[in-house]
């Protein structure tokens, strides 16, 4: 009896995974045929949208060998998100930032902010996930700076990637960078995407740690 009820536990949580899997491919492609229907302008949406086309491909390929948390797709696929609406209007005018930034009185569009801080947020939940699944750090302590300093890394590594760009294309990689004239912009945005790894690690670790014992007692 209780190898039957397992067995249909299990059952039953292959197909979930299988109707979220699919409705996740279902949002992202969504979203993704919105974000390129007549964007701001092509050059920019490829550069916004092709880190979430590597993430879409890389997932796909890893699925099967490394599944992840139910938490860790969701988180990613919100990423992917926050990406494509940047890629269609650029982060310098997302019409809701731009309501906000005119009614607050604001200096700047401050929807690139957002995304910085879920550069750090996002990826620490994934960094973490690796890191404990495949037992490279036993401390948890240890677990915790080193996925801070992953997210922080891919951060810094982000804003290179901004800098050749800006150096190789000049003027037309203006929407890309966002920058609005702060001078302070590059700092900003990696201390943001520092403290979102840290609000990742206080707000849901224990949560994702849940989730991974339950899902992969053995991982």
């Amino acid at each position: 009896m209780s190898v039957s009820v397992l067995s249909a536990a299990g059952q039953r949580t292959v197909t979930s995974g299988g109707y979220m899997a699919k409705l996740w491919v279902l949002i992202f492609m969504v979203v993704l045929i919105w974000s390129g229907i007549q964007p701001h302008d092509y050059f920019t949406w490829f550069l916004e949208v092709l880190p979430a086309l590597i993430a879409f491909v890389l997932l796909m390929l890893t699925r099967r060998r490394f599944r992840l948390t139910s938490l860790a797709y969701g988180l990613i696929l919100v990423h992917c998100i926050i990406l494509m609406v940047g890629g269609h209007y650029t982060y310098a005018d997302v019409p809701l930032f731009n309501w906000i930034r005119d009614y607050f009185d604001l200096a700047r569009n401050n929807y690139d902010k957002v995304g910085h801080l879920a550069q750090g947020f996002i990826p620490a939940i994934v960094a973490r996930e690796i890191l404990c699944r495949n037992e490279v750090i036993t401390k948890r302590g240890w677990t915790a700076f080193i996925v801070v300093c992953v997210s922080l890394a891919l951060s810094a590594f982000y804003e290179l990637i901004e800098w050749w760009v800006a150096v190789v294309s000049g003027e037309s990689a203006e929407a890309f960078l966002g920058t609005q004239g702060y001078v302070w912009d590059t700092q900003s945005d990696m201390a943001l995407a520092l403290l979102g790894s840290v609000l990742a690690l206080a707000f849901l670790g224990r949560l994702h740690d849940r989730q991974m014992q339950r899902l992969f007692p053995h991982g």
